[in-house]
């Protein structure tokens, strides 16, 4: 019989509870995210959607700050809350496992008018990220409606889908009554 120290002995039978209990966890750990099994468009919407609805409302915040013109603050102020409330659904109407960017604004929209002032930003405004950054969200949840495929999103999306229109024809107005094109 061979005689092992008690240590040695100690020391193998943690190592083999180690070993199982790795190979229990690994087996019981969940499958990939939800994320590989999203439909293409319902991928495309999360990334498209959050990033164009994360940057008008932090385009808007910046107009509320730098704006002159009390009808931009006043867009930018609806436009900001109505944004926050939407980006709050999508990120609710996700599938479990899907990771949707909180703050994922494009920052070369962003860029585009954070140093500017008075007129100049508010034509900039107005015509980059009113008008073309609304259109960018009409487009997104247009396309979701009609090809995506995970019905919560897609009912957040027809939710969503009439404030993003009034922003839109909001924007249009605006930019009429500053004699901007369109």
């Amino acid at each position: 019989m061979i005689r092992l120290p008690l240590a040695t002995l100690t020391s193998a039978c943690l190592t083999g509870l180690l070993v199982v209990a790795t190979a229990a966890s690994a087996q019981t750990t969940p499958a990939a995210p939800a994320a590989g099994r999203l439909h293409a468009a319902d991928q495309a919407f999360i990334a498209d959607g959050t990033k164009a609805v994360a940057t008008q409302r932090d385009a808007a915040r910046i107009a509320t700050s730098r704006s002159t013109d009390r009808d931009v603050k006043a867009f930018a102020e609806r436009v900001s809350s109505d944004n926050a409330k939407i980006s709050d659904a999508l990120r609710a109407a996700s599938p479990r496992g899907v990771d949707v960017p909180k703050n994922d604004p494009d920052t070369a929209v962003l860029a585009s008018i954070n140093n500017l002032r008075g007129a100049e930003f508010d034509k900039t405004y107005i015509e980059q990220v009113a008008l073309a950054g609304e259109q960018k969200a009409l487009s997104a949840f247009q396309a979701e409606i009609a090809s995506g495929r995970d019905e919560q999103l897609k009912d957040a999306a027809k939710k969503a889908l009439p404030t993003i229109q009034e922003h839109y024809a909001m924007a249009q107005d605006l930019a009429r009554r500053k004699h901007l094109s369109q």
